[in-house]
C-alpha cells in the first residue's frame, strides 16, 4: 500500500495509579473515530494506547496496599483493557511501559544521548509533584498557594539528589525555527502560540533521571539511577514501531500522523519530544493535536481530586452509542467541554430522540403506511426536493473536510444539521396530504427520506458502533453496512425500490426520569419527542397531541383582540449586542440586546436561520414585557419577532436607525 495511505495515530500512554475515568476516555473514544474513519476511507491504520507504568507515585501506591509495584500495574491494566473493550475502541496496538521490548528501546536512547554527549549528571535540587511526576523551579513553585500543587490538590515535595540532565536547551532554537516553518505542527492554533511564547522564554535542560526511587528502566551505565518518567514514556511511540531494532517496520509507520493529547501535556509533546527526536535525528511526529478537556462542573477530572465520572457505569446506565456521541459532540475543536448529567439526557433527548431516533421512526412508518413496507419509486420534483437532495449529497464532503481537521464536534454538527433539515421537509412536504390526492411526488419525498437515513448512517460510523446499522438494516439494505463503500455516501440512488424495510423499536426512546426544561424551539408539528409508543396517527400527520407550544408564525385564524388588549403587549426595539450558542443545543442562541435603558439577555430558536455575524448589529423588535423563562438554564427576559414561511424565517428589523428602546405602537 502507498506510504500516502498509512496513517499512525497515537493516544497518551495513561499513568497506572488507578481506574481512568470519562476525561481519558475523550481522548481515546476520538481517537477511534479518526482510525474508524481513517480505515473507511481505506488507509492502513495503527492506533496505538497503553499505559506509562513507572514512578514514585505508583511504588507509593503498592507499597501502601502491601503489593509489589508490578502486581499493582497489571491490575490496573488489566481494567484499562476492560474499559476499553466496553467502550469499543478499535486499537492496534497496546504498550506497556513494562514491557521488555519498550525497556530495551529507553536504555538503548539513554545510551545513545549519553554517547551523543547530549546527557549530563550534577547535582539537583527543585519542588516536585508526585502526582505530576514534575519539578518545579523555585519562582514556579512559590507562585502556587501554600506551596500545594494546583492539580492534584498536595504539597510540593523537595527534592535534592544527583541526576542526569539532557540538554534541552542546546536545541531551542533549532526546535523554533521548526515550529515557525511547520504551522500545522502543532494544533489547534491557540497551543502552537502558547509553546512558542514558552520556547522564546527560554529552556531550561531536563532532569531524566531519578536515585531516590527505583521503579523505573535502569540506566543502563549506571544501575543506582532510573530514567525519569517522561523520557520513558515519550519514548513509547516509537518502541512500540520496534526502534530501533526492527528498522523495516518502523520506517512502514514512523512519523506518527498525529499524536493526540489532552491540552494539559501539551509541553511534553510539543517541546522536550521533538527535541529528543532531533537529538536522536529522526523525523518529527507531522501533528500533535492537543484538545480540551472534558470537565465536571467547570473543573478538570482527576484521580486525585476524586472529582471523577465512571464511563462503564455511564455505558451501562445511557448505552454505549449514546455516550460516545455525547463526549464527541459535547468538546468543540479546540475548547473545552463541561459533563453533566443533566447535559448528557439534554443530548440524548434532543439530537438522538427528537430529531436522529425521530426521523427513522417518521420515515419507516410512512414508507409502511404509504408504500407498504417497501421502498418506493420517485415521482414528480419540485424544486424542495432537488435542494434537499443536494443537502444530503454533498454532506459526505462537509463531513470530510471537518474530520481531516480533526474537528469531530463540528462534524457531528454537519451530520445533526442534515438531520434536522429532514425533518424539516417532511414538515413542508406534508407526505399525508400527497397521500391523499395520489401525488406521484409522495414517491420523491419518502425515497429521499430513505436515501437520507442511508447516507446518514454511513456517516455515523466513525462516531457510533451500533445504531448506523440498525439504521443501515432498518432500510432493507442488501448487504451488511461494514461492507458498504465509504464513497457511495456521496451519490445518490444507491437505495433500490422495493427493498422491504422494517421500522422496529425507536432507535432512542427519550429519558423522562429527570426533569427537563422546556425548549422554545419552533419544532415542526407532528415531531414531538418518541417515547417508545406510537404517537397519534402514528407520528404523521401533525396533531393537537404532538403540536408545540402556539408559535408567533401560524396560518390559523387567532381572532379579533381591541385595542386595549393590544397595547398590553410592550414590542419595543432593541439592538443585538452580542450572540452565541447555548451548550447543548443546537438550535438556541443567548442574545444581548440593548433596550436604550437597559441591556438584557433572550433565548431565541434560530439557529439554524441565522449566523451568529448576521444578528449582532442589527436591530431588532422584541416583546419586553413577556414573563421570564429559563430554557436550558438560561433566563430569558422576552421573545424577538420573527415571520416563518416554509423553511424560511425572518427576523422582524426595523429599515432605518431609531434609538434602542423606542416602543412600537
Amino acid at each position: 500500500m502507498a506510504d500516502s495511505k498509512r496513517y499512525y495515530i497515537t493516544t497518551p500512554i495513561y499513568y497506572a495509579s488507578g481506574d481512568l475515568h470519562i476525561g481519558h476516555s475523550y481522548t481515546t473514544l476520538a481517537a477511534d473515530a479518526i482510525s474508524r474513519y481513517k480505515r473507511l476511507r481505506g488507509y492502513d491504520v495503527f492506533f496505538l494506547t497503553g499505559t506509562d507504568e513507572h514512578g514514585l507515585k505508583i511504588q507509593r501506591k503498592a507499597e501502601s496496599l502491601g503489593k509489589e509495584p508490578k502486581e499493582f500495574v497489571d491490575e490496573i491494566v488489566a481494567k484499562i483493557k476492560e474499559l476499553w473493550r466496553t467502550l469499543e475502541i478499535t486499537y492496534d496496538g497496546f504498550i506497556r511501559t513494562t514491557d521488555e521490548q519498550h525497556v530495551q528501546t529507553v536504555q538503548w536512547v539513554f545510551q545513545k544521548l549519553f554517547d551523543n554527549q547530549d546527557i549530563y549528571k550534577k547535582n539537583y535540587e527543585s519542588w516536585y509533584c508526585v502526582g505530576c511526576e514534575s519539578f518545579f523551579t523555585e519562582t514556579q513553585a512559590r507562585a502556587f498557594p501554600d506551596m500545594v500543587c494546583p492539580d492534584h490538590g498536595k504539597p510540593l515535595e523537595r527534592v535534592q539528589e544527583e541526576s542526569y540532565f539532557f540538554r534541552l536547551s542546546k536545541y531551542q532554537d533549532r526546535l523554533l525555527q521548526y515550529i515557525e516553518s511547520h504551522p500545522d505542527f502543532i494544533q489547534p492554533v491557540s497551543r502552537r502560540n502558547e509553546v512558542v511564547q514558552f520556547v522564546k522564554s527560554g529552556l531550561e535542560d531536563l532532569c531524566i533521571s531519578r536515585t531516590s526511587f527505583d521503579w523505573g528502566i535502569r540506566v543502563p551505565f549506571d544501575p543506582s539511577s532510573v530514567v525519569y518518567v517522561w523520557i520513558d514514556a515519550l519514548t513509547n511511540y516509537i518502541s512500540a514501531m520496534g526502534y530501533p531494532h526492527d528498522r523495516e517496520r518502523f520506517e512502514k509507520w514512523w512519523p506518527a500522523d498525529v499524536h493526540l493529547i489532552g491540552k494539559e501535556i501539551l509541553r511534553f509533546h510539543a517541546v522536550i519530544w521533538p527535541i529528543l527526536l532531533m537529538a536522536l535525528d529522526l523525523p518529527l511526529p507531522k501533528q500533535v493535536f492537543a484538545h480540551g478537556w472534558l470537565n465536571l462542573g467547570g473543573k478538570k477530572m482527576s484521580k486525585t481530586m476524586g472529582n471523577v465520572v465512571d464511563p462503564i457505569e455511564l455505558t451501562r446506565k445511557y448505552g454505549l452509542d449514546a455516550v460516545r456521541y455525547f463526549v464527541l459532540r459535547e468538546v468543540p475543536f479546540g475548547a473545552d467541554g463541561d459533563y453533566t448529567e443533566d447535559a448528557l439526557v439534554a443530548r440524548i433527548n434532543s439530537d438522538l430522540a427528537n430529531d436522529l431516533g425521530n426521523l427513522a421512526y417518521r420515515t419507516l412508518t410512512m414508507v409502511k403506511k404509504f408504500s407498504g413496507g417497501l421502498v418506493p419509486a420517485p415521482g414528480r420534483e419540485e424544486e424542495a426536493d432537488r435542494a434537499f437532495r443536494d443537502k444530503c449529497v454533498t454532506l459526505k464532503g462537509r463531513v470530510e473536510k471537518e474530520l481531516d481537521a480533526l474537528h469531530l464536534s463540528s462534524a457531528l454538527e454537519e451530520i445533526m444539521a442534515v438531520v434536522g433539515a429532514a425533518n424539516k421537509y417532511i414538515d413542508t412536504a406534508s407526505p399525508w396530504d400527497l397521500a391523499k390526492t395520489n401525488d406521484s411526488r409522495l414517491g420523491t419525498v419518502l425515497y429521499g427520506l430513505c436515501e437520507c437515513l442511508r447516507i446518514v448512517s454511513q456517516l455515523l460510523r466513525p462516531f457510533m458502533v451500533r445504531t448506523p446499522g440498525l439504521i443501515w438494516s432498518s432500510l432493507g439494505m442488501p448487504e451488511s453496512i461494514d461492507n458498504a463503500d465509504w464513497d457511495s455516501a456521496g451519490t445518490w440512488g444507491v437505495c433500490k425500490e422495493g427493498q422491504v424495510t422494517r421500522r422496529g423499536k425507536p432507535l432512542f426512546p427519550r429519558i423522562e426520569d429527570k426533569e427537563q426544561e422546556a425548549e422554545p424551539v419552533d419544532r415542526p408539528a407532528g415531531q414531538s419527542p418518541v417515547t417508545g409508543s406510537q404517537e397519534k396517527a402514528e407520528g404523521l400527520e401533525p396533531s393537537a397531541a404532538s403540536t408545540p407550544r402556539p408559535r408567533a408564525s401560524t396560518d390559523q385564524p387567532i381572532g379579533t383582540i381591541n385595542i386595549e388588549e393590544f397595547r398590553k403587549v410592550d414590542l419595543r426595539v432593541a439592538t443585538v449586542l452580542t450572540c452565541s450558542r447555548i451548550k447543548g443545543a443546537d438550535k438556541l442562541y443567548r442574545l444581548e440586546i440593548d433596550l436604550g435603558t437597559e441591556q438584557t439577555q433572550i433565548v431565541a430558536g434560530i439557529a439554524v436561520f441565522y449566523s451568529p455575524e448576521e444578528l449582532v448589529g442589527k436591530q431588532i423588535v422584541v416583546v419586553k414585557n413577556l414573563e421570564p423563562a429559563v430554557i436550558r438554564g438560561v433566563k430569558s427576559n422576552g421573545m424577538l419577532l420573527a415571520a416563518k414561511s416554509g423553511n424560511e424565517l425572518t427576523v422582524l428589523t426595523v429599515d432605518r436607525k431609531i434609538p434602542n428602546g423606542t416602543r412600537i405602537s
